[in-house]
């Protein structure tokens, strides 16, 4: 009769370990892996101190380093189990899920350029501004659910950025500077009769992609709309431009680094990220036709007046 002698759990951890040196240097590539989500985390969550230089979010980061580099180093006597459970996780979340090696990847990237190139506020709007110059007009020229500009906003959508990686995570802001750039790219600017104010509806611009500023503002406007976006007209005395809703500073953030690290590297490359911040503490980004890339150098920063399609 053949006799099996159980491993003993000394052997088996022995077996699960890694040799010096490779179990330190492994548990530090462990570290940084599951530090970097973490990280995003906790800084998406968490008050920001905004001391300088971000050294409150260097500081939180190095803190979660050594946090998570003591208990890997706690666990490497089995650190062949954390190696194979971590790489099962990110693989069923590659195939399944929302998080896999992908997103391990473009969260890394994002962290490098947060810590290097914060957006900073440009602008405060307060509540107190003139009345709106032929208000009932645009807002009647903003025909959002009219066919021809769904569609058209709908037809951009699929024309720029469907590869971009974590697509589904931000679709919508994705969907939204895919709308700018078909605009951008085919829009032809024509004066008004002289004399005359006339005010194109975005279903009639989008005939021969031509007009002024406002007829430009009111065709981004029902476009970013037909699509789920928030968008609003500035005017500022001669001049009207498009702004689009994008959220708190942690979605600014996301959208700079989709803006400059993603869709619009050429064209923003070394630019900065021009936007306004209303009394409620809400985001919004230029999304001027002079612009050539959302975000873009304002043309004219006086504000006397907004109008927004909520």
């Amino acid at each position: 009769m053949i006799t099996i002698h159980p491993i003993s759990f000394t052997k088996l951890k022995e077996r699960l370990s890694l040799p010096k040196p490779w179990d330190t240097i492994i548990i530090f590539l462990l570290n940084i892996l599951i530090a970097i989500p973490t990280f995003l985390i906790a800084h998406q969550n968490l008050i920001e101190l905004h001391w300088v230089y971000n050294l409150d979010r260097i500081l939180m980061f190095l803190i979660i380093l050594v946090i998570i580099q003591l208990i890997l180093r706690s666990l490497k006597t089995i650190i062949i189990l954390c190696i194979f459970f971590y790489l099962i996780t990110l693989t069923y979340g590659t195939i399944f899920g929302n998080y896999g090696f992908e997103r391990v990847f473009e969260d890394y990237r994002y962290m490098i350029y947060f810590m290097s190139e914060s957006p900073k506020p440009q602008d405060l709007i307060i509540s107190k501004l003139l009345p709106f110059p032929n208000k009932s007009k645009i807002v009647d020229a903003v025909d959002f659910t009219n066919p021809k500009v769904r569609n058209f906003a709908l037809y951009a959508t699929t024309q720029h950025f469907k590869n971009t990686p974590n697509y589904n995570q931000n679709r919508k802001l994705i969907q939204c500077f895919a709308v700018f750039k078909e605009i951008k790219d085919h829009w032809n600017y024509v004066n008004d009769p002289k004399g005359r104010e006339y005010i194109a509806y975005a279903s009639e611009s989008l005939q021969h992609f031509s007009g002024d500023c406002d007829d430009h503002a009111i065709l981004m406007a029902a476009s970013i709309k037909a699509i789920g976006g928030t968008p609003r007209i500035i005017h500022t005395g001669g001049h009207m431009y498009p702004e689009m809703l994008i959220g708190d500073k942690n979605d600014l953030e996301t959208a700079t680094y989709l803006i400059k690290e993603v869709l619009f590297e050429k064209e923003a490359k070394n630019q900065q990220i021009h936007y306004h911040i209303d009394e409620r503490q809400k985001i919004w980004l230029n999304l001027d036709y002079t612009a050539k890339y959302p975000g873009g150098p304002f043309m004219k920063e006086e504000i006397l007046g907004e109008l927004t399609f909520n």
